[in-house]
């Protein structure tokens, strides 16, 4: 997907993102189920258009980042026999 730029009436410049559909969203969170249940329960921002649902790249890389848990140490790397 490319990202488009758009002048708005104040002559400022605006980048529109792209933006993904439930199912499209469900290949990174893990089902259509999931997906829907965090919008149901506003976990994420998402945009109605029509009867369409989409949800912003940057609302999946957000929603995954504040999840990540990091690791207490660094793996430990095995020798070689």
């Amino acid at each position: 997907m490319t990202r488009l730029s758009v002048v708005n009436s104040r002559g400022t410049t605006a980048v529109l993102e792209p933006h993904l559909t439930v199912r499209q969203a469900a290949v990174y969170l893990g089902g259509e189920r999931f997906v829907r249940r965090l919008i149901a329960e506003r976990r994420i921002t998402y945009v109605k258009s029509g009867g369409r649902v989409l949800i912003a790249e940057s609302v999946i890389v957000e929603y995954l980042k504040s999840r990540t848990v990091p690791a207490l140490r660094p793996a430990l790397r095995r020798r070689a026999a």
